[in-house]
């Protein structure tokens, strides 16, 4: 087996990727395991939708079939974890969803934590997976700040709107901990989190670190 942790967006937008390897960094260890992102080409650019949700499932399966004999761990970088349970049937690896890491990440940081939703269509989705893991009584709450995936590369426009939008969790709705609900806002995290004065999980680290984990202790 390899030692090789793929960590795959499942939007077909490169950025996002690039912005994921950079996040990712301070986890390649010396001694391993290696950290590779992928883009899944047959995703949207942006997923957004329940219907993109469920439209990346079957390539994202094929891709995670192709990668299996090289893979010691998988990585869903999309904070809607398309195709999670899928995959965990479909492979013997780890795979780890970022909105699942992200929010037990946020857990350990503070009673309640918040969400910040690129747009407010995305809430319900994240409300259905939130209630699913069963935590939705340590949600403080969930806002949007309105931009679609493609248009958080507006670094002046987004790292505002996500600054205004987490200190209305912490101080409106009493977050703890905000999780930043994209793999495309992954570059904002240290800024955002000295701007709101609160813990923020940056999801996909926060999945790759469980990842390395398992792979490093044979989990």
């Amino acid at each position: 087996m390899s030692d090789t942790i793929y960590v795959i967006n499942p939007n077909s937008t490169t950025a996002v990727t690039d912005g994921i390897d950079r996040a990712c960094a301070p986890l390649r260890l010396a001694g391993g395991p290696r950290i590779e992102c992928l883009t899944l080409a047959e995703g949207p650019p942006g997923i957004q939708t329940q219907r993109d949700v469920d439209g990346v499932i079957a390539p994202l399966l094929r891709l995670v079939g192709e990668l299996e004999s090289k893979a010691a761990a998988f990585v869903i970088a999309c904070f809607s974890d398309p195709g999670l349970h899928s995959a965990r049937e479909a492979t013997k690896r780890p795979v780890l969803g970022i909105m699942e890491s992200g929010i037990l990440t946020a857990l350990t940081l503070g009673q309640r934590f918040g969400v910040i939703a690129i747009l407010p269509g995305s809430i319900p989705r994240h409300l259905r997976a939130i209630g699913a893991m069963g935590v939705s009584e340590r949600l403080a709450g969930e806002r949007a700040v309105g931009l679609n995936v493609t248009e958080l590369a507006d670094e002046s426009r987004t790292l505002d709107r996500m600054i205004r939008v987490a200190r209305e969790l912490r101080d409106q709705d009493g977050a703890n901990a905000v999780v930043m609900g994209c793999a495309g806002m992954a570059q904002y995290r240290e800024r955002l989190e000295q701007a709101a004065g609160i813990p923020v999980v940056e999801p996909t680290q926060a999945a790759v670190s469980m990842a390395v984990g398992r792979v490093r202790l044979g989990w």
